[in-house]
């Protein structure tokens, strides 16, 4: 073998390892699903149905009618916002993006859950789905961020600040228990003194605090959750107790009342957890007496 043929031979057998090291091409996505997961840079089908339709979230209907309205404007090709859902934990803002699926999906809406740190891929996620006849709501949950998180960044270009972010088939609706998505501290709201600026290093502390605001500006209808009332959450644990045919007796009001003692809430999380708690051991008592 003269030196040129070892070459190539050489040069063949890096091309091989340098084959085998790269991760497979992305495969095309599978557009006849209804939702999907960006995941390792690919949209992941997800097929299976969403348990929670819209007449199932009960003491939300102010915001589910907002949400509502605006999606129905965006599959019709009309203008429609960014929607940035905020408030206490368990009260519905998760469950109200999913439930849009499940009303909406005949009607072309489809759903893209990205996670935190894949947000720096919203720019290839729009060019893949940018052909399509879909509408397409990009779905954000459980936001948070600190001020030098890129991922922050890749999402306020998303929103409005970039070229890109104009295309006619996508949406962004985002989740946080945080208003303005970023942590906010008690001394940015004090006066502030040549003492502070000296040692802080900030010289233009309001610009501070003007940049946690404008990410949560960006999103045009902002919806607030609120922790529920004792008949709102009662009134979940029967709706969901009802499905299987069970009664919110007096015995099943007292323990739902504990649970939501126990939980430090009253939410819809906390009434649909107890109501399957509830029924599946009723369920089950009365499967053990009917094969006695």
């Amino acid at each position: 073998m003269n030196l040129s043929e070892s070459i190539l031979v050489r040069l063949e057998q890096l091309i091989e390892q340098a084959h085998n090291a790269l991760p497979p091409l992305p495969k095309s996505p599978d557009f006849s699903a209804p939702a999907f997961i960006w995941q390792n840079r690919s949209l992941i089908p997800v097929f299976a149905k969403q348990p929670v339709s819209l007449t199932d979230l009960l003491g939300i209907d102010q915001q589910k009618e907002r949400v509502t309205q605006n999606t129905k404007q965006f599959l019709a090709g009309f203008p429609a916002n960014d929607v940035l859902l905020t408030g206490a934990r368990g009260t519905g803002k998760s469950s109200l993006i999913r439930a849009l699926l499940n009303d909406f999906q005949e009607d072309g809406l489809r759903v893209i859950e990205v996670a935190r740190d894949d947000l720096v891929h919203l720019p290839q996620i729009r060019a893949l789905i940018s052909d399509r006849s879909e509408k397409f709501i990009v779905y954000c949950d459980d936001l948070a961020f600190n001020g030098e998180d890129e991922n922050y960044r890749a999402l306020k270009s998303a929103l409005d600040g970039s070229v890109q972010s104009s295309s006619g088939n996508v949406l962004i609706y985002a989740t946080s228990n945080r208003r303005h998505l970023l942590p906010e501290f008690m001394h940015e709201n004090l006066p502030v003194t040549r003492t502070d600026a000296a040692f802080s290093g900030e010289i233009h502390p309001q610009e501070s605090v003007e940049e946690k605001v404008s990410l949560s500006d960006r999103f045009g209808l902002w919806l607030a959750f609120h922790p529920m009332d004792q008949d709102t959450y009662l009134e979940i644990v029967t709706h969901w107790l009802s499905k299987q045919n069970i009664v919110l007796d007096d015995e099943a009001r007292r323990e739902a009342l504990k649970w939501s003692l126990t939980r430090g809430q009253r939410s819809g999380r906390a009434a649909a957890q107890f109501a399957r708690h509830w029924s599946g051991m009723k369920l089950l008592a009365a499967r053990d007496i009917s094969q006695k």
